[in-house]
């Protein structure tokens, strides 16, 4: 808890609610985060309010402000400018601060008479040539991997000529990414001469390798050295496989694509840069926790320098200064610059492709794979939700008619399966078939042990997810509501195969095949609750209160059956009169005080 909040807040009583930039400040005076507003006393009193809902990084800055300044502007887009200014100026602790740490690169070419490529940071080797520098490691790396594969260098750490012919040759030889220069039949000069091919590739590109080695191949063919002409036939076509790889991206000649992913409250970008209709470079940013305003900020951030700002930035989304934005970088730039969304197209592709590098990025700090993050941001923005189901729990009814009824409850956190959340119920309060019934009365005592307090149920899911559609949709609704509760809830529509086809809402249904990431973890949801219920359900199949009953010396299943029918539910018949038990089942009274007893045991 801040104690300088009370003073806080009265200073922001008298704010302006002009545009402006505010400077938040620590004890000794350094600005820890500086912030844009268009009504700065809305905006800064966001931060003091009496019982704030903020998320963790913005909590962590606000108790350690011990005062701020403001700069009154003329208008919002004043307001971004020096908003971005102040930032280059002070590094603030919590704003997002993008680190130029890329250094140069070089391509490596070293000594000897089998000489290797490779891509490098630093000048180590005095008796090797060098390419470059290059100012991005991504190009410089793919460049070396391609020319490697299209004149099948080796790539291998065995060392040449003294370890010719001593062992066989490795995968990398069978599937022809490689010459098999450890067979050692291949002279120095030949060999010297394709590395020199290679070389000439990156220097001049695939257009004019292409050309010259097409000469040759002509040339080699009308002397007759048809081994040498299906040489380049082959290494002609490799290029042009490789060329291939970048025909997506031709039309987009200054292009940058921006994606976020986001997992457990922290969240990362990726940049792609395209250069001349090639992808030029590929920058990832860790950008910590999530503030929920990342996306513009970090544009804004990224693009602060004025260097290199491209004519196109696609995104996944709009956002709230988008136009500012622009209009900011064409200032910078001089030249147009257009801020655009792609839902269909090369552009939704290379989005596509960009969140996908965001994600393998960000699985590294979140311990979970880029397909799981990808799911759970797929998920989450098919059923509209705020934030990610980083907590899903799921449920399914099993049943044998009206034996053995129970019901299962399955967890999944980040995209996995947490067993230790898992849980069991059997059912107490219905004893005919009836799975809405069934499912009201799970949830409902899943409820009320999370409003005791009760150890295993105290975490309120993000998401619930029920094997069902709109009906069993809308017992859980009904179920919560009873309690005060709210969270998301959808059911799980299953096609004639068993496979989720559709996630269905109190009136509707939501396809969810043509979304593959969502559609393969709801499907595995699914299935696993399902699982885990039926194997629940075989294990108490016979130990149902039924069997219990036909325990009582004149019962059989047919007088059970007609007490089920009639009573409905287990409390019914629990609390029916020894007389009203005697009538529905024909029996006894002593036998109803039998069947009364062995109820109170079950």
């Amino acid at each position: 808890m801040n104690e300088r909040l009370p003073f806080l807040r009265e200073k922001t009583r008298q704010l302006t609610t002009s545009p402006g930039v505010y400077l938040m400040k620590d004890k000794t005076g350094k600005i820890i985060y500086v912030g844009k507003a268009k009504n700065l006393k809305n905006r800064v009193t966001s931060y003091f309010r009496e019982h704030p809902d903020h998320l963790p990084k913005v909590a962590k800055m606000v108790s350690n402000v011990y005062d701020y300044d403001f700069i009154v502007t003329d208008s919002e887009y004043e307001a971004l400018v020096l908003e971005c200014s102040l930032i280059k100026q002070y590094n603030p602790k919590y704003n997002i601060l993008l680190k130029d740490d890329k250094g140069y690169f070089y391509i490596k070419i070293s000594s000897g008479e089998y000489p290797r490529l490779t891509a490098v940071m630093q000048k180590d080797d005095k008796n090797a040539e060098y390419l470059g520098p290059y100012t991005s490691g991504f190009t410089t790396k793919q460049s070396v991997n391609e020319a490697n594969d299209v004149f099948m260098l080796p790539t291998c750490t065995k060392k040449f000529p003294q370890e010719f012919r001593k062992g066989r040759p490795c995968l990398n030889f069978h599937i022809k990414k490689c010459m098999g220069l450890c067979l050692g039949k291949i002279s120095a000069k030949e060999y010297q001469k394709t590395v020199n091919e290679a070389i000439d590739y990156i220097k001049s590109g695939s257009a004019l390798s292409v050309e010259r080695l097409e000469n040759e191949m002509n040339k080699a063919a009308e002397e007759y050295d048809f081994e040498r002409a299906a040489v380049l036939r082959d290494r002609i076509a490799a290029i042009k496989r490789a060329a291939d790889t970048q025909k997506i991206f031709t039309e987009r000649k200054d292009t940058d694509i921006i994606a976020f992913a986001r997992a457990g409250g922290i969240i990362s970008a990726a940049v792609l840069v395209y250069r001349g209709g090639r992808l030029y470079d590929k920058q990832n940013f860790f950008l910590g926790e999530d503030d929920g305003e990342s996306v513009g900020d970090f544009i804004a951030q990224f693009y602060n320098n004025g260097k290199d700002i491209p004519r196109e930035i696609l995104v996944e989304e709009d956002f709230e200064d988008k136009d500012m934005t622009e209009r900011m970088l064409r200032e910078k730039s001089g030249h147009a610059v257009t801020i655009a969304t792609k839902s269909k197209g090369d552009g939704a592709k290379l989005i596509s492709m960009a969140k996908s590098n965001a994600s393998e990025y960000l699985s590294f700090k979140a311990g979970r794979t880029g397909k799981e993050i990808v799911a759970l941001e797929e998920l989450g923005k098919l059923l509209g939700m705020e934030k990610l189901p980083e907590y899903i729990e799921s449920y399914d009814i099993s049943n044998l008619g009206s034996t053995g009824m129970v019901a299962g409850m399955v967890v999944f956190e980040n995209g996995r399966p947490l067993k230790s959340a898992y849980r069991k119920f059997s059912i107490k309060e219905n004893i005919v078939q009836n799975d809405l019934g069934c499912m009201k009365e799970v949830v409902s005592r899943r409820f009320k042990h999370y409003l005791n307090g009760d150890e295993g149920f105290s975490r309120m899911p993000d998401l619930i997810l029920v094997d069902g559609g709109k009906n069993q949709v809308n017992a859980v609704k009904e179920a919560l509501a009873e309690l005060d509760l709210e969270t998301n809830v959808f059911g799980m529509v299953k096609d004639n195969k068993h496979r989720t086809r559709a996630v269905a809402t109190s009136g509707a249904e939501i396809s969810v095949s043509d979304m593959k990431p969502a559609f393969f973890l709801l499907t595995r949801i699914q299935d696993e609750v399902h699982r885990f219920a039926i194997t629940y359900q075989r294990s108490t199949r016979k130990k149902g209160f039924q069997s219990e009953l036909m325990n009582v010396k004149g019962i059989g299943e047919k007088k059970v059956l007609l007490l089920m029918k009639h009573f409905k539910t287990k409390k019914a018949i629990s609390e029916a009169s020894p007389e009203e038990i005697a009538k529905v089942a024909k029996v006894n009274t002593e036998t109803a005080k039998e069947i009364l007893a062995t109820m109170d045991k079950t």
